[in-house]
């Protein structure tokens, strides 16, 4: 059973009973010892700048913004400030129960995506709704930070998850390879060919084929895979019978698609072709909340395989791992925390034993340290108070994005110090 909190609405009868059939249950946080799992926030009456203020009020694990159609700034400043996502008002009962089921999803997951930051949530729930429908999936994203992974995961959550998931690296396979390899051929179509040849988009037939790095295809190549997109069929080279394809296809690429097409290395028609469902997954150093947990999954994987069962990380592996940016992003974390587990001296992984220098535990070298960590909050808060508590302009003056400065805040919070209190102290002045 999952409970959901109002805050600032009411549901009527009829909604609350058909939640009650889809197993939602309605908790007042302030008389019931049961926490919600998710909110329900009216922000219609709530000042653009208040909207963070109000959403960091909620207990929850989960948040549905709800705001009017005319209040789209509103929208996109509840989801830069940590909301699951957004409804319309008046509430549409369908598109509230399949919000809240893809909730419940994210939350229920069990596959090995790790998704503990907001951006990482919100980015799932938008895998869910790509999961659903035939149309043509764009992942973008730096190298290592997990598009495989979210192609997995559209997968397994899609109409097609007992069919094949096929992948296929585009930059791995010269050109003369690779169109014999996503198309097949028949016997006799060139001077090796000795029999028939199923292709990849053939083997994916009613499931799923996934073309990464497809920025590195040839411009010929291009031609013929737009041409398979367009007519949803595909000819063996060396044969003229065309097998229609009943297929979802999932493309994934490091570089930034429209620049490549400014640039002319990549067809403008194509790119169209592939951008239907855009999804650009944001590296590790921006969404810091999830490497703590993408840590302690991957320590999962590896316990038996490195007879690290009892292993954990300590706290000053911990701190580096929360303080490093990584460049390699989810793939560097999971080859240091490998090589930890190679290189370990007992049950705790330290900081060094993730290859990362040793932390000086010296009182002067903590003094400094924690110097710096002041004036760092003191400069937030300052600009914070200049901006009124509007956290997009005040990440923008700082030269950092939304999700960095609420990592900045969150950290803030822990340290005792009560952001809120501060700006109205200096609202009343």
């Amino acid at each position: 059973m999952m409970h959901y909190q109002l805050d600032g609405i009411t549901l009527d009868d009829a909604l609350v009973a058909r939640l009650a059939q889809q197993g939602w249950q309605p908790t007042d946080a302030t008389q019931s010892t049961t926490s919600a799992d998710v909110a329900l926030v009216d922000l219609t009456l709530i000042e653009e700048a208040a909207v963070g203020a109000k959403l960091a009020q909620q207990k929850t694990a989960m948040t549905i913004a709800l705001v009017q159609p005319e209040q789209p700034h509103l929208a996109s400043a509840a989801l830069a400030n940590g909301a699951d996502d957004y409804l319309l008002l008046p509430l549409e009962v369908v598109q509230l129960e399949l919000l809240l089921q893809r909730l419940l999803c994210v939350s229920q997951s069990t596959s090995t995506m790790v998704a503990s930051a907001p951006s990482s949530r919100q980015l799932m729930m938008l895998a869910q709704r790509a999961a659903m429908v035939p149309a043509t999936v764009l992942l973008s994203g730096e190298s290592g930070v997990g598009k495989e992974c979210f192609a997995r995961y559209i997968h397994e959550h899609s109409p097609r998850a007992a069919q094949p998931l096929v992948t296929v690296n585009c930059a791995a396979i010269p050109d003369s390879m690779l169109e014999t390899l996503l198309f097949g051929h028949v016997k006799g179509a060139f001077t090796s060919a000795f029999s028939d040849k199923i292709g990849k988009f053939e083997h994916a037939n009613h499931g799923t084929l996934l073309l990464d790095e497809i920025s590195e295809m040839s411009p010929a190549l291009q031609a013929k895979l737009l041409r398979v997109l367009q007519e949803r069929e595909v000819e063996k080279l060396g044969s003229h019978q065309p097998i229609k394809l009943d297929i979802k296809v999932i493309a994934a690429t490091n570089r930034d698609l429209r620049a490549e097409v400014a640039a002319g290395r990549f067809r403008q028609d194509l790119f169209y072709r592939l951008d239907v469902l855009p999804l650009h997954i944001p590296p590790l150093k921006e969404r810091r909340e999830d490497i703590l947990p993408i840590a302690q999954s991957l320590l999962q994987r590896y316990s038996r395989q490195y007879n690290a069962s009892h292993c954990s990380l300590s706290n000053c592996a911990r701190d580096a791992l929360l303080n490093h940016d990584w460049p390699g992003n989810v793939r560097e974390l999971d080859n240091r925390l490998q090589r930890a587990l190679v290189m370990r001296h007992g049950a705790s992984l330290m900081a060094t034993d993730l290859g990362f220098d040793a932390v000086a535990a010296a009182p002067v070298g903590q003094a400094i340290a924690q110097s710096k960590k002041q004036l760092e909050f003191q400069c937030i808060v300052d600009v914070l108070k200049q901006n009124s508590g509007n956290r997009s302009r005040s990440a923008e003056a700082l030269g950092i994005t939304p999700r960095a400065l609420r990592y900045k805040l969150a950290q803030m919070r822990e340290n005792g110090i009560d952001i809120d209190s501060e700006l109205k102290r200096a609202a009343n002045f």
